[in-house]
């Protein structure tokens, strides 16, 4: 009976939610941008997140010329599906009116290399990479043990070697990858104009000042406080309520 209960208010929502979505386009097409942006957030309300909610509500934004919420929202949708097109075209174009400059310091060498290579799959697909090499490992083992000639054992052995490489390597990139993840941190600025400070207190130095809009990483909490990386790599600190996490 409670499993009936719940597909019955599990269908309930989805419906409500899809009804909310589809009156939140007609808004929308109206140029009801604002009651447009009150349904789809009422969906995301009701946890029924998905990467069009999140396109159409920074969509909406962007047409009131709201920097900062249209650029989180692109953003969110693209976190749900990161081969968004539409999203990263829009989110180009909300970037555009943003008023800091910073310009990206590029990654070079060895270690940029390594992290692109191992940012093309997530954590649980190395982890399955893993489990197939250890299974290539074991069935040359398997067949080390059991052939005699002494040329298929060598290349079992050869293959054993390879397979335990691949294991090793693959577990390495698991591991790195989880890290890289969990140390992921964006937010975006929604203060108009907040000055970064050089330290987690109010009196402390003034370091530069951002503008609603700006992507940052946060790299550190105390208290009322988070520190802030930004692109260039300048770092400073924040009050958390000048910014909001994407994630």
């Amino acid at each position: 009976m409670k499993n009936i209960l719940y597909i019955f208010l599990l269908f309930t929502q989805v419906f409500w939610a899809q009804n909310a979505f589809e009156k939140g386009n007609a808004l929308y097409q109206k140029d009801k941008f604002q009651e447009a942006i009150t349904e789809y957030e009422t969906i995301l309300n009701t946890k029924n997140h998905s990467a069009e909610v999140y396109f159409n509500l920074g969509n909406a934004y962007y047409k009131l010329n709201k920097v900062a919420p249209s650029i989180y929202n692109y953003e969110k949708a693209l976190l749900l599906n990161p081969n968004y097109d539409e999203a990263k075209n829009n989110l180009r174009f909300a970037q555009n009116m943003t008023i800091d400059d910073i310009k990206p310091i590029e990654r070079v060498g060895f270690g940029k290399t390594v992290d692109d290579f191992t940012s093309r799959h997530t954590s649980d697909e190395w982890g399955k990479i893993a489990v197939g090499f250890s299974v290539i490992f074991l069935l040359f083992f398997v067949a080390y043990y059991f052939f005699s000639n002494s040329i298929v054992k060598r290349i079992f052995f050869v293959g054993m070697f390879f397979a335990l490489i691949g294991l090793a390597f693959s577990v390495s990139f698991a591991i790195s990858e989880k890290k890289r993840v969990e140390n992921d941190k964006p937010a975006i600025i929604f203060a108009e104009r907040m000055v970064v400070k050089s330290s987690p207190k109010e009196s402390a130095k003034d370091s530069f000042t951002l503008h609603e809009g700006t992507k940052v990483q946060i790299l550190e909490t105390s208290n009322d406080w988070q520190k802030i990386q930004l692109a260039d790599e300048r770092v400073g600190w924040i009050s958390k309520d000048a910014l909001k996490e994407i994630k």
